[in-house]
């Protein structure tokens, strides 16, 4: 739901899966096992919370967004230390 208050359809989420990468992981995460993916839509950065389902092969997204550089370094794959 929020993805749509973001501007962040499934579409493109669909269409970056080629340039997703792991940047951090939760494997202790609370219900399942996550993962923060880093990805290239269009000229965007975005990120995306993936859960991993342990015993099949579903993928849940849990949210997706675009980082800020207050937050993250320029690459966008670092937090910055605050």
């Amino acid at each position: 739901m929020r993805l749509r208050g973001r501007y962040i359809t499934r579409e493109h989420i669909l269409a970056a899966v080629d340039t997703f990468e792991i940047i951090e992981d939760y494997p202790d995460d609370k219900y399942l096992p996550s993962c923060l993916v880093r990805a290239k839509s269009g000229d965007d950065i975005i990120h995306i919370n993936v859960a991993l389902d342990r015993k099949g092969t579903n993928v849940r997204i849990i949210t997706a967004y675009r980082p800020t550089p207050d937050k993250w370094a320029e690459d966008f794959k670092r937090r910055r230390k605050r």
